[in-house]
């Protein structure tokens, strides 16, 4: 199966350098789409600051939710696609069940018992 960038989705003969967590691709990827000239483009194109680009080039930021949904609207690129240009092959996200659990002495409703 070939993507909307055309990558062969089934086939990993790209290399490793597919494999690994690499933002860059996917910003060079939306700067080509998009025709766009730089950075400073891509940053106007998605709403947001320019330092949050670079933050993201060198790896000091991740992408986000909110900033992977601005870019599948402006792209028209799928969310799939957009996780799979910067190295993201999980097919699956898991929470942990303690997240969900309330922490002792508290009550399902997330109230106090004081009445």
């Amino acid at each position: 199966m070939t993507n909307q960038v055309g990558i062969d989705m089934n086939n990993d003969a790209d290399g490793d350098d597919l494999l690994q967590y690499n933002p860059n691709r996917l910003l060079d990827t939306l700067i080509e789409n998009l025709r766009l000239k730089n950075d400073a483009a891509l940053s106007r194109a998605l709403e947001v600051a320019p330092p949050v680009i670079s933050k993201i080039r060198h790896h000091r930021l991740p992408v986000g939710a909110s900033l992977l949904i601005r870019m599948h609207e402006v792209s028209d690129l799928s969310i799939r696609d957009l996780r799979y240009l910067m190295g993201d092959r999980r097919n699956k996200f898991r929470i942990s069940d303690k997240q969900f659990k309330p922490k002792e002495g508290e009550t399902p409703g997330g109230g106090s018992n004081q009445g």
